[in-house]
């Protein structure tokens, strides 16, 4: 019997028929997308901490209130996502646990230190972009609620990554002093961008099942070098420089080649030991203490509000 829902499913997937969640799927389908829509909203949620540090340093009035609208947003893209992962049968308490605890993974990428005002540009611009390049195909995948929620967060991020870009393109035109802030950012930024996008294929334990259910589209690799691409052009706008020496352009390929990863580092910061693991857990679980009286005075008033209702209908 099991069998035959598998091929009924698989067919579906086959046609480009969404899942919905009151369709049969393989557990192990339900429970990937419980890691991947719950790690893409802790991502969201521990992304806002970098950027929120410059709210209060940035340049002028424009810029301020464009940052905190940008940290607003992406609270409300991991509001999105839990949502949509709670319709897979978890609930979102059990999804912070696993965030506080360490059991559940969010992007590298949030792992690095914001050292200068330029670094709210580095992130729009590659982060941002490197995230776009990812979740761009995910208004395609196979679960309906992850596909819906998508569409809002693409639209929201492409206006966050053109903001990043703005914010280095103003600095590449001023004084020496902030082409260099530019560079520097650009130059630490880069390679934690490109390794967003996971291992490499052959390392993924992941990827063969998920382009199968086609919850993903495209694998880590291919997703890599379309970033790589297009970032190799976009840089000759700014006039700045992709710190990759092997970086250039392969006629035959039809793509830019470009240099090692570090993998050692990549796995070091997954396994919790980057600039910044330690300090960001900290100030998720922080948020979470001071914010439980909030959540017993909300649950103490829908209870009254039930009781007082129960009592009207009596």
């Amino acid at each position: 019997m099991e069998k035959d829902f598998e091929k009924i499913f698989q067919d579906k997937i086959d046609r480009e028929v969404r899942i919905e969640p009151r369709d049969w799927m393989p557990e192990k389908y339900r429970q990937t997308l419980i890691r991947q829509i719950s790690q893409h909203a802790h991502s969201e949620i521990v992304g806002m901490l970098p950027e929120g540090n410059w709210i209060t340093r940035a340049p002028n009035l424009r810029r301020k209130a464009i940052l905190l609208a940008k940290v607003q947003d992406e609270a409300g893209h991991g509001l999105y996502l839990y949502s949509a992962a709670e319709t897979l049968g978890i609930s979102r308490d059990e999804m912070y646990h696993q965030l506080h605890t360490g059991k559940a993974k969010y992007s590298s990428i949030f792992n690095y230190p914001t050292l200068s005002w330029a670094d709210m540009g580095a992130i729009g611009w590659l982060v941002d972009g490197a995230a776009i390049m990812n979740q761009v195909p995910l208004c395609r995948t196979s679960f309906g609620p992850y596909a819906r929620a998508m569409v809002r967060v693409c639209k929201e991020e492409s206006f966050h990554q053109r903001q990043g870009f703005e914010i280095l393109l103003t600095l590449s035109r001023g004084n020496e002093a902030q082409k260099k802030m530019a560079q520097d950012s650009i130059d630490r930024w880069w390679w934690p961008s490109i390794m967003m996008f996971g291992p490499k294929d052959d390392e993924s334990p992941n990827t063969q099942l998920s382009m199968k259910w086609k919850i993903k589209r495209f694998t880590n690799d291919e997703l890599r070098q379309k970033f790589v691409d297009v970032c190799a052009e976009q840089i000759k706008i700014l006039g700045l420089t992709i710190p990759d020496p092997e970086l250039k352009w392969n006629e035959e390929r039809g793509h830019y080649d470009f240099g090692p990863i570090n993998w050692d580092e990549f796995w070091q910061v997954v396994q919790g030991n980057g600039p910044c693991n330690k300090e960001r857990l900290e100030a998720r679980r922080k948020a979470w203490d001071d914010g439980a009286w909030v959540r017993e005075a909300a649950s103490a008033y829908a209870a009254k509000r039930k009781n007082d209702t129960t009592e009207a209908a009596a």
